[in-house]
């Protein structure tokens, strides 16, 4: 029975004779927090991510979620990230993206203990009972917060790009201008998205991740060749300090795995999603792949943090590359804080009638964010610090955490053991290092 259970997504851990005792009962109950219908903690992290679809998805759509979840803003950082550590560090990028995919299928190989299981915070509390629910949710919560940040600093610097010298006078010695404008005038346009009750709209919208990235690497690919451009950025073979930055934007390029469980459990097909799986890195892994050796061809080291930036103005495709970048945090950012309000909302606020409570509680959660976006306005190394610490988190280091607690090393082969114990120390050290790096180039930054 558990060898059947275990054998999707690679190399399955051994599992005891048919003589031992059920391995799923015991640890439905184990930790507390996996009852259904029991544990409000568990309904609220189910709430905040999206519910499988009732008649279960396709394969094909499920490779199309994937892909989104997978295709983010991190196309745009992919460049500055290579001129960070150098052409070698480029060669780190698959084996971020092969350790990912592994982290992946030990999730769904998590979520295969138990059917109570239905999102990334019931494998947490399977594994180490309320304070792995609380670990987990924490890490995915942060790091969707970060995001919507720098969501925020995107826009403004997208649009400053796209209408430089815009500024608005509020009295007599006050001017907003430049970014910080902007970045205040998205806030206001997305604080009603917020308020939004029924998201499914946004995320028919935020489907559109998929094609923007192929739509941004044709954009820089002509700027290229056609806007005359060129390829005349030599760059460096390996920069050993930088090295820390590039793999925290390496890593952050592929956190989907706050969405890997749900992905999971909405297809008809579950023993399929392995396969979905790695055909989803491999193909993000190629556009990361292509846009980092365009950007960085171009630009060398001289490439800005957000590679859009560093196209040439007034050209036709500079500014399609721009709009198409400004689509998607549009839509995704509700989408990204929605979960961090609900869980706030059920933590302080009880009962039906309090709509007023929880559109006060969202627009200081969007007020929060402008705030932050407005100090720290540096998107690169934002988005570094976020890869560093929280997508190494959630991606790499509580998948094999909570497999290893789930399963024993007693059932895992020795093969098995040493691989994710190495993915541990490693990603602890790039967490580590990473961290202080990013923290280090934000403080010099001010």
């Amino acid at each position: 029975m558990c060898t059947d259970k275990l054998a999707n997504g690679g190399a399955a851990p051994h599992c005891p004779s048919d003589d031992s005792p059920d391995f799923e009962q015991p640890l439905l109950y184990a930790h507390g927090g996996l009852e259904a219908g029991k544990d409000p903690a568990a309904a609220r992290d189910h709430e905040a991510q999206c519910s499988p679809e009732d008649g279960g998805a396709t394969s094909l759509r499920t490779y199309f979620n994937g892909l989104n979840a997978l295709s983010g803003v991190g196309l745009l950082t992919i460049p500055y990230a290579l001129a960070e550590g150098g052409w070698l560090s480029l060669v780190l990028l698959p084996v971020v993206a092969a350790v990912c995919c592994y982290t992946g299928q030990l999730l769904q190989r998590c979520m295969s203990a138990s059917p109570a299981v239905r999102g990334y915070p019931d494998i947490g509390a399977l594994a180490l009972g309320g304070k792995g629910r609380f670990a987990v949710s924490l890490s995915m919560y942060a790091e969707l917060y970060l995001v919507a940040i720098g969501f925020l600093i995107l826009e403004g610097d997208s649009l400053n790009k796209l209408f430089p010298g815009t500024s608005l006078s509020l009295g007599p010695g006050i001017v907003v201008s430049g970014k910080h404008l902007f970045v205040v005038l998205v806030s206001i346009v997305i604080l009603p998205t917020m308020w939004l009750r029924n998201l499914s709209l946004l995320a028919y919208i935020s489907a559109s991740g998929v094609v923007a990235s192929v739509v941004l690497v044709f954009c820089v690919l002509w700027a290229a060749v056609v806007d005359g451009v060129g390829f005349q950025g030599k760059g460096r073979m390996l920069n050993v300090s930088g090295l820390p930055t590039a793999l925290g934007l390496y890593t952050f390029c592929y956190c989907g795995h706050a969405v890997f469980p749900t992905l999971c459990n909405s297809m008809k097909e579950k023993d399929k999603f392995s396969k979905v799986l790695v055909i989803c890195f491999v193909a993000c892994t190629l556009n990361y792949g292509s846009m980092a050796i365009l950007g960085y061809l171009m630009y060398g080291d001289d490439v800005e943090p957000q590679v859009t930036l560093s196209l040439p103005e007034g050209k036709l495709i500079s500014k399609l590359a721009i709009y198409t970048t400004l689509i998607n945090p549009f839509s995704k950012y509700a989408l990204m804080v929605t979960p961090v309000a609900t869980a706030i909302e059920e933590k302080l606020l009880s009962g039906n009638k309090r709509s007023i409570k929880n559109m006060l509680i969202r627009a200081f959660i969007v007020i929060s964010t402008v705030i932050i976006a407005l100090t720290i306005p540096f998107f690169g190394e934002l988005m570094a610090f976020v890869g560093s610490l929280l997508s190494v988190m959630v991606s790499m280091l509580l998948p094999c955490i909570c497999y290893l607690k789930i399963f024993g090393t007693a059932r895992c082969s020795m093969s098995e053991v040493v691989l994710i114990v190495m993915i541990i120390v490693l990603g602890s050290l790039v967490a580590a290092t990473g961290t202080y790096s990013s923290l280090r180039n934000i403080i010099h930054k001010f």
